[in-house]
């Protein structure tokens, strides 16, 4: 199934939980009627045995062999077992699709919402392992309890049909049996919807906490911590034994209504034998349908498996509530990659909720800003944390889009491009890239399928990323999982996979910070060699940087405080002042080169997963120290010991 795909009458709205679990239902296919074929099979047989058996004791008590009903029971007995045999793992797969199909729309619906999504990554993971399974094994649950009524009510109506006094008798707890079933389903829902909300605080804690691995090992507050993620552990007790109290509540109910009306019907049918109404035979087959018709009033655990269903379709659909960017169905307008920002003013931001990882610098308030750039220009934005430059360098590829205003490229309005349109003339360059793929190979491809090795190769030159790739043992073929790459090198490599993709607006979102600055020069010229000719926007925090570009866009507040040539700007104090409050060099030359060089280190150390380092404490230490000085023997050692962990 294509990511396009929806249920039937899904339309463009958002789906909410009922319509996520009917499409559940109708995207089990045909597994799912074949599945209900068989149940209705079984259940025929079920319902066929009860007069086969009274046929057999009234024959044998009429002084008949009662070969020929035997023999009958004894084929209805085997088509039941052979159907309870097909149903269990044709019921596997019914679910596994259902599932799969809600895991599918799920993960869709939360990349479509990108750096601006408002679910936080706990809470995303929760409801694609845990929530979406739950709500796709509706489709057999309401499968098997629909036949199962059905087959309930037909033994109802056998025995009515054989004594309507017996009938009668069962009828008098059906109305007590759906009041408590109706009150089980509604509160066990309720119950369980905080405790798959519990379990999500957990998550989104315990991913911050691996985020933060180093920072608390450092810290020594690993006991604190671990306190801290597992607090909601209580919340989670409480509402595991609340469901436990219900069902308890609900399973000793339900006994004692089974059993009362049990011991009333067999004891009409007794006084019918007694009374000559009916035959002994008869009053085997009352018991048999008896059995038969219970199992609409016991499925205490289909009563459960559907209340959870509802509590998980309900968080689903929550997600689903947040509207995902949706793209128009224009090209691009011919031209080389002009860029206008009419009245852009953005007063909200969303975190993405994954701890920090590219696309999430949106965080600033833009002001009425209008800006023009010329195609092939390049241009750096500068200002202090939370000036807005991230968040006006996300608007042209529409990581995020305005509140009011326009962004125009090559003067049609980005918001009316095709997907496709859109990502070919806008690509990205972040901070801590997510470098995507199996291999190295593929992690710079991403996104350009059958990219040629020779273009990967030369976009990874132009990073300066090609020397200590092919020192890797596989080069270019080796899996990302296997290699132990220092901050700077993750960055290389993301911006080798941004130059690999031919665009007319590059925008690098202070793509090179994880450089010193001698390397940082070399890759700048590098890409400035590469993307000659092509629009480019640059994220600055360093001075040399900025006085690379064509012109300066210095922000402040949100909104423009000044604009022009480096060299112009470099003689107000507070222009000066917004690199030293970067990190940067403040009264150095304007090439920002001497303060920045790291002695004994190449590259910084920060990587995906924020400063701290990312989620994977066991292989920090060996990452870090990783450097473009390597020797070739050095890094084979490395890889392999970072392998053999």
């Amino acid at each position: 199934m294509t990511r396009n795909e929806r249920a039937p009458g899904s339309g463009d709205r958002p789906p909410g939980a009922g319509r996520l679990l009917i499409g559940a239902v109708w995207h089990t296919g045909g597994r799912l009627s074949l599945l209900i074929a068989l149940m209705v099979l079984s259940t025929a047989a079920s319902l066929a045995l009860p007069a086969l058996l009274a046929a057999a004791v009234n024959a044998v008590l009429h002084g008949d062999s009662g070969a020929g009903p035997a023999l009958a029971w004894g084929a209805v007995m085997a088509v039941g077992a052979v159907c309870d045999t097909l149903m269990a793992p044709l019921g596997a797969v019914c679910a596994a699709q259902g599932t799969r199909w809600l895991q599918q729309r799920t993960v869709g619906h939360l990349l479509g919402l990108g750096g601006r999504s408002p679910v936080p990554a706990g809470e995303a993971v929760s409801q694609v392992t845990q929530a979406a399974q739950q709500a796709g094994a509706l489709p057999v649950a309401v499968a098997g309890w629909g036949v199962t009524v059905t087959g309930s009510a037909a033994a109802l109506a056998a025995l009515l049909w054989l004594d309507w006094r017996c009938g009668l008798a069962f009828l008098v707890c059906v109305p007590v049996t759906v009041l408590i079933a109706r009150r089980f389903v509604g509160r066990v829902t309720r119950v369980y919807g905080d405790y798959l909300s519990a379990q999500s605080r957990i998550a989104v804690r315990l991913l911050a906490a691996l985020t933060g691995a180093r920072t608390i090992r450092a810290s020594g507050t690993l006991d604190r911590e671990t306190d801290r993620v597992l607090a909601p552990l209580r919340e989670v007790s409480v509402a595991g034994h609340r469901i436990w109290r219900l069902q308890k509540g609900t399973v000793w109910q339900f006994g004692l209504l089974i059993s009362l009306t049990e011991a009333l019907v067999l004891g009409v049918a007794g006084l019918g034998v007694v009374d000559g109404r009916l035959s002994p035979g008869q009053f085997v087959a009352v018991a048999g349908y008896l059995q038969l018709a219970f199992p609409a009033v016991q499925q205490i655990d289909v009563f459960f498996t559907l209340a959870q269903a509802r509590a998980a379709a309900v968080r689903l659909a929550g997600t689903f509530a947040h509207a995902a960017v949706r793209y128009g169905t224009a090209a691009a307008a011919p031209g080389a990659g002009a860029l206008s920002f009419r009245g852009v003013t953005v007063r909200s931001t969303a975190a993405d909720g994954a701890g920090g990882t590219e696309g999430t610098a949106l965080a600033a308030v833009l002001d009425g800003i209008d800006l023009d750039i010329p195609a092939g220009a390049c241009v750096a934005f500068v200002g202090r944390t939370a000036s807005g430059k991230s968040a006006l360098a996300g608007l042209p590829g529409r990581l995020a889009d305005p509140d009011e205003g326009e962004v125009l490229l090559d003067g049609r309005p980005v918001r009316e491009l095709a997907e496709g349109s859109l990502r070919d003339a806008v690509t990205y360059a972040f901070e801590r890239p997510a470098l995507l793929g199996g291999t190295v190979r593929e992690a710079i491809g991403y996104g350009r399928p059958g990219l040629p090795r020779s273009a990967v190769r030369d976009a990874a030159r132009a990073a300066a990323a090609d020397g200590f790739v092919r020192k890797l043992p596989d080069g270019y073929d080796t899996p990302l999982e296997r290699v132990p790459l220092s901050g700077g090198e993750r960055q290389r490599l993301g911006l080798a996979r941004t130059l690999a993709r031919p665009a007319r607006v590059y925008v690098l979102d202070d793509a090179t910070s994880g450089l010193d600055t001698v390397t940082e020069s070399e890759v700048s010229a590098a890409v400035t060699g590469a993307l000659a000719g092509r629009t480019r926007i640059v994220v600055a925090h360093r001075v040399a940087t900025a006085a690379r570009c064509d012109r300066v866009v210095w922000l402040d507040g949100g909104r423009i405080r000044a604009s022009g040539p480096h060299a112009e700007l470099w003689r107000d104090p507070a222009y000066r002042a917004v690199f030293a409050a970067e990190g940067g060099d403040e009264t150095g030359d304007e090439t920002g080169i001497g303060d920045d060089v790291r002695a004994g280190d190449g590259e910084s150390s920060r990587t995906e997963g924020g400063p701290e380092g990312g989620p994977d404490d066991a292989f920090a230490d060996a990452r870090d120290t990783v450097t473009d000085d390597m020797s070739d023997g050095t890094r084979r050692r490395r890889y392999a010991a970072h392998r053999e962990a």
